[in-house]
Order: C-alpha cells, then sequence, then structure tokens
C-alpha cells in the first residue's frame, strides 16, 4: 500500500497535537493505568453488506438497535475491506493486506493466517488487556493456527469459514454441525450449545464481558457472528415478517437473520448500560465483504461480495463512546480494516513492536474530528482465489485500486466515486495520468506481495482437524488406526 507508515503520520500531524488527541480518546487518566483505556468490544458480522440497514436506506429490512448505534457513532461513509471473509479477518488482525500473510483464499490451506505474522490481539495482549473471541475465527483449524495462539485468551469458536462447512484438508468444522444447538470450541473442549448461534455466541460473549468488567483491567472482545452467511436459516419469528411481506424464503431468512444481530445488538448496549461500561468501552461494528445477494437492496453499489468493485469492499464502520466521540459524526475520508490494527493499538496505548510494519494508518485524528487532514492513499484489493499454482498469472483478475477519488478495476476500468458512486461509466480514456500512476503504484504492490504468499503450495491434514478433535473428545468416526493410516504425521 502507498501510504505514509504511522512514524510518519505522527511526525506530520505534531506530537503535540497527537498527545491531546490520545488524551481526549484515552479519557481522563486515574491512579490505575488500566482505568484509562477504555474496554474494546468489535462486533463484525459475515456477508452483510452496506445497504443491509434501514439507516443506509434500506426500504424492508427493520434494525432499530443498529440504527441507534449508528446514531450515537462516528461512521465512516467510505470504509473498505477485502472482497471476502477470511482475507478481510486477515487484514483486520495484521494490519497489513492479507497477501503479505499468506491468504489469498477462504479454503484450501489457503486462509492460514502466517505464523510469522503479529495480530492486534497479541499487541493488545501485552498492553494488558483481556481477550476473547466469540464465533467465526477462519483463519486456519489446524493447532498451531488457533486463536490461542495468536493472542486470545477466551476461545469461543467453530470451525471453517462457517458453520457446517468442511472441505480437503485443514479446513472443515464439527461433523453435523448447524446453526441451531451447534457445538462450539470452548477453550479446546467441545461444547454442545442451545439455541440459535447468534444468540449462542453473544450468551457466551456478554457473560465474559460481565465477568471481565468486575476485574481491574481493560479487555478487547471480538464478536464474529457467522451469520448471515448462508445457509439462510434462522429462527421463525425472525423470518415470518419478511415471508409476509412477500420475499423469498431464503431473502425473508436472510434479513432475518440481520435482524437477529440487530436484537443481540440491543443485548450488547443495554448491558453495557447496565454495567455502566458504556462510556468506558469502545464499541466498533462493521462487517467483513458486501453482501451476497445482489438483487436485494445494495444502497447503489454496483457488484457484491466477491468482487472488486465498491458492492464487494465497502461495507459500514461504526465507532462509538459516549462522552469521548461525537454523535452522528460522518466521516467521508477513505478509511480501510489495515487502519483498526494501528488505530486500537493507538487507543489501548500499546506498543507496537519496532519490527512490525503496517499498511494501514491509525483513524484516531478523524475520530476526533471529521476533516483532520487525511493525505490521500492508494488501496489494494484482489479477490484472490486463483487456481492452485495460478497466482502470478491472476495479478490483473479481479483487482482494484483506490484512492479517494478513483477506482482502477482490473486494470481497464476507472470509474470517478466522487462524480459516478454506482461505477457505470468507464474514464479511463479521460485520465490517462492517474491510470499511468495507479498502474505503477500497483505493479510495485504486487511485487511485494507475491513472495509473501506462503501457502500456495500447502498440503493439508487428510483428516479435518475440528472433526479429529471432536471425534476424540465424543467417539464415533474412524478408528484410531485409520485416522493414523491416513495422516502419520497428526498431532491433534
Amino acid at each position: 500500500m502507498e501510504t505514509m507508515n504511522r512514524r510518519d503520520f505522527v511526525k506530520a500531524a505534531g506530537v503535540a497535537g497527537i498527545a491531546a488527541l490520545m488524551a481526549r480518546l484515552a479519557g481522563a487518566r486515574t491512579a490505575s493505568p488500566a482505568a484509562g483505556r477504555p474496554n474494546i468490544v468489535l462486533v463484525i458480522t459475515d456477508d452483510q453488506g452496506y445497504g443491509e440497514l434501514s439507516c443506509h436506506g434500506n426500504p424492508i429490512l427493520k434494525t432499530p438497535h443498529l440504527d441507534r448505534l449508528h446514531a450515537q457513532s462516528v461512521r465512516f461513509t467510505d470504509f473498505h475491506v477485502s472482497p471476502t471473509c477470511a482475507p478481510t479477518r486477515a487484514a483486520l488482525m495484521t494490519g497489513r493486506h492479507e497477501f503479505r500473510s499468506g491468504v489469498t483464499h477462504t479454503i484450501y490451506e489457503r486462509e492460514r493466517l502466517g505464523l510469522g505474522a503479529t495480530t492486534i490481539v497479541e499487541v493488545l495482549k501485552d498492553a494488558g488487556y483481556a481477550t476473547g473471541i466469540f464465533g467465526k475465527w477462519h483463519l486456519g483449524d489446524e493447532e498451531a493456527y488457533q486463536p490461542e495462539k495468536r493472542g486470545f485468551d477466551e476461545v469461543f469458536i467453530h470451525g471453517a469459514g462457517g458453520i457446517g462447512q468442511t472441505y480437503p484438508g485443514s479446513c472443515g468444522d464439527a461433523p453435523g454441525n448447524s446453526y441451531f444447538d451447534p457445538a462450539i470450541l470452548h477453550n479446546g473442549t467441545f461444547v454442545k450449545t442451545t439455541g440459535f448461534c447468534t444468540d449462542v455466541f453473544f450468551d457466551r460473549a456478554l457473560d465474559w464481558i460481565g465477568a471481565e468488567s468486575r476485574k481491574d483491567g481493560p479487555f478487547f472482545a471480538y464478536i464474529s457472528t457467522n451469520a448471515p452467511h448462508s445457509p439462510y436459516v434462522c429462527p421463525e419469528a425472525y423470518q415470518r415478517p419478511y415471508l409476509d411481506a412477500g420475499m423469498a424464503a431464503a431473502d425473508a431468512a436472510y434479513y432475518g437473520m440481520i435482524a437477529n444481530i440487530d436484537d443481540n445488538v440491543g443485548r450488547l448496549l443495554a448491558k453495557l448500560d447496565e454495567w455502566r461500561l458504556s462510556e468506558r468501552t469502545l464499541l466498533l461494528f462493521m462487517t467483513d465483504n458486501g453482501h451476497c445477494r445482489g438483487h436485494l437492496y445494495n444502497a447503489g453499489m454496483r457488484a457484491a461480495k466477491g468482487s472488486p468493485y465498491q458492492g464487494g469492499t465497502r461495507v459500514p464502520a461504526f465507532f462509538r463512546r459516549p462522552g469521548t466521540l461525537g454523535r452522528g459524526v460522518d466521516v467521508d475520508a477513505l478509511a480501510a480494516h489495515i487502519d483498526l490494527f494501528p488505530t486500537l493499538a493507538e487507543i489501548a496505548g500499546a506498543k507496537i513492536p519496532e519490527s512490525v510494519e503496517l499498511d494501514g494508518r491509525s483513524l484516531v485524528p478523524l475520530l476526533l474530528d471529521a476533516k483532520a487532514d487525511w493525505p490521500d492513499r492508494y488501496l489494494f484489493v484482489h479477490k484472490g482465489r486463483w487456481a492452485r499454482g495460478k497466482a502470478a498469472e491472476s495479478k490483473y483478475t479481479d483487482c482494484a485500486v483506490r484512492n479517494t477519488r478513483f477506482r482502477l478495476v482490473n486494470n481497464t476500468e476507472l470509474y470517478d466515486i466522487a462524480d459516478d458512486p454506482g461505477e457505470t461509466k468507464n474514464v479511463i480514456d479521460r485520465h490517462p495520468e492517474v491510470v499511468a500512476k495507479m498502474r505503477a503504484a500497483y505493479d510495485r504492490w504486487w511485487d511485494e506481495v507475491l513472495p509473501c504468499m506462503v501457502n500456495e503450495d500447502a498440503v493439508g491434514p487428510t483428516v479435518n482437524p475440528f472433526k479429529e478433535r471432536y471425534w476424540r473428545q465424543f467417539g464415533g468416526g474412524p478408528d484410531e488406526a485409520l485416522l493414523k493410516r491416513m495422516d502419520p504425521m497428526r498431532t491433534i
């Protein structure tokens, strides 16, 4: 990414100015160093697009609690992620484009976060934060890649990219799992839960937040729902209003899954108030890519999940901390998931190791002043997902370069986002200098990331690790001798 690094940005803004901003964001200091640092709760949903909120103009879907969060937050209106889920999570966790950590797909071992990567969770933990994950991980199901090895103290997750999913190799969930009453891996042991998956994840997250709030130190809760990813199922009460409105069953269930998320966000907001945590907690809400129901409302954007166009990468991003951040403030600066690592580190007063090079920059100045100086930048997008061994020749397939005004797609299409947010008019012939600069920046970036794709030739185990762990705990599945013959190098 062609952008200022963190140290240059701080220098440009002025040491005194940044110090003042950080003092305000961290709140009043007390005798206990931990008391001045906010708790952090990050909610990220799966396959919910920018348009799947009534506050963003959806004419059918009702999301009153997320609308209230929107009204109480600083909102980034031009916030971008990767076109699909595991890549977004890798970039969020590392502050770097996902290719730099070897994540070029969502399956086939190419969803594994490189073991040399440093996560924001590790940085927060080193700064004294308790850390918990509830829901979807999707950055490697083998033991070495699990969340407890990447900085999380409390782990409550499903396997693979979704509950019940299984692919050849390492990416797979517990056998026979479903969205209702799922088996969830809790700190290394499966627990058989009761209820709808989103409710289950929020239940556990709220229990953990409540317990941590009674301790001295701050906490980081990562609530990562697998909903509204397919299969489209939800409790009948959530689906029924949309069926009654004449929607097809799958669409009604998709909206019902989001309505259920909305109610759970309402529960979270109520508990933060009840426990007097709201003013001491930075609450973030975002989604992991564009929506996956291309025929539904999408706020006027082109395309959806898996696409290099706006509809594939632009998502909601709300930051709420009552008494510290503004309410109902829109920030139109170009921002992205890679910015969360430096932002959360700054807010937490955490030290980023000197060895860590980031693509992102801290959003702190914009959180406190929507019109703060924000130098232009390039964001690089690539769908990945090429066939095995086809990385080099996929350079210009499903890719984009974005700066504040323009989006260059597939090296052949240029859109003036300021004038044409729906990307309907290719103006590549009108701006040759812009195109030349974007192409040069992309070429430099590609040359940097291509050698970082460490998972391209990875070969996964014969047996999915989650399934093997499940069978060892509950019985069933292949017997021990067969497992040994199938995968002699098993370690779980």
